[in-house]
């Protein structure tokens, strides 16, 4: 069971300000979700393969393709500032 105290924990831990009429209505709505979950924990699931992935997913990636990269010039024609072939930034200390 969640208690008012359990969501002020909460609350405090994701720094997130919960008026105090809140704290009841989230108690109420918190243990009506842990309700649910005891609800799946009385399914029989014994002769259930675990699923890992609703979906079964392929390699996504596309072909790695080899082709030449931009020209010195070019990755340095929109830099505000360069010098001998870099970009120049202004100097943090």
């Amino acid at each position: 069971m969640i208690t008012r105290e359990d969501v002020e924990h909460i609350s405090w831990l994701a720094s997130i300000k919960i008026e105090d009429e809140e704290k009841d209505k989230l108690v109420e709505q918190f243990n009506s979700i842990l309700e649910y979950f005891h609800q799946l924990d009385e399914v029989d699931t014994e002769n259930v393969q675990p699923t890992y992935r609703v979906v079964d997913l392929a390699n996504i990636f596309r072909e790695d393709e080899a082709f030449p990269s931009i020209s010195l010039d070019q990755a340095l024609q929109n830099a505000p500032r360069r010098e001998d072939g870099y970009f120049k930034s202004p100097r943090i200390v």
